[in-house]
């Protein structure tokens, strides 16, 4: 639910600030790559400009703080420009995590790693206002939400994938980035991340060695053997050296042409429901065509 602009912020005018003096947010949890897109962005401002302008904090020491445009602003760099459309806007730290990350959220193709630090950035920076609001709160009886269900229901999310998603940020970089890759999956890389730096880096070896991921029972056990205190060497050698049984083959769910009518959020099996239920309905019709025309 977006808020109720205040006169200040109706009353923004968009400035066309230089990109020297534009600096890249703190712990920004969102790459920029040069990559096909940015090149095509690069193109389209050299033709048609920013069309959307970012926004922008001053900051304390000169210059400004990027809050929403590190992609526009290199595109920028790589056309040539030496200015950028902003809206400069004065946001309190907790301010400008927020609407970072609800403006970069809105973009297709996200990483698990740039969602999760994302959302563990958001969930932070709401306790503290919330920690704020409650101390200088004189209405009695005032009860804050619980964070993560606030962020749920802004991301279209449930609670539990809230929490999931966060727990990512545990995970040691190797297997963080296996994640990434897609190469663990998602239900296993959050078992994982229960366990001690040192023994993920274990698994992590374990797994290149054996050439292949955990199942999730596979990992709820590894989870289980840690917190008890018994994962040793051989444990965990025992359990990667499994065979793990086939499962069914659902990549071409993952199709952008299918992914794309379907929230962000939804796993392979719930589209693989619906897709199915859609299936059965055809079928059904074309069934009952037929049979008309007997």
């Amino acid at each position: 639910m977006s808020r109720k602009e205040s006169p200040e912020q109706a009353a923004e005018q968009v400035v066309f600030l230089p990109l020297s003096d534009l600096h890249p947010f703190p712990n920004h949890p969102f790459r920029v790559v040069d990559d096909e897109k940015m090149r095509e962005m690069a193109a389209s401002i050299q033709g048609c400009g920013v069309l959307l302008p970012g926004i922008a904090r001053p900051r304390p020491e000169g210059g400004y703080e990027i809050v929403s445009g590190h992609r526009r602003k290199w595109a920028c760099e790589l056309a040539g420009r030496e200015t950028m459309p902003f809206i400069v806007r004065n946001m309190t730290d907790d301010e400008a995590v927020i609407a970072m990350v609800d403006t970069n959220l809105q973009r297709e193709n996200i990483l698990p790693s740039e969602r999760a630090f994302a959302l563990k950035m958001k969930m932070e920076a709401l306790k503290h206002q919330g920690k704020q609001d409650f101390v200088t709160s004189s209405q009695v009886g005032t009860k804050l939400n619980r964070t993560d269900e606030r962020i749920a229901e802004q991301s279209n999310l449930s609670r539990s994938q809230v929490q999931r998603t966060i727990r990512l940020t545990s995970l040691e970089p190797s297997l963080l980035h296996m994640v990434d890759d897609r190469k663990l999956a998602f239900n296993p890389a959050v078992e994982l991340s229960f366990l001690k730096p040192e023994e993920q880096e274990k698994i992590a070896a374990a797994m290149d060695e054996a050439q292949t991921t955990p199942s999730l029972s596979q990992a709820q056990r590894l989870k289980k053997a840690s917190q008890e205190g018994k994962l040793t060497d051989d444990l965990l050698r025992g359990v990667m050296a499994e065979t793990k049984k086939p499962t069914q083959d659902k990549s071409y769910l993952n199709n952008p042409q299918i992914r794309k009518y379907f929230p962000k959020s939804w796993t392979i099996d719930r589209i693989e429901a619906i897709v199915l239920k859609l299936v059965k309905a055809w079928y059904q019709s074309q069934l009952k065509k037929k049979q008309q025309s007997l």
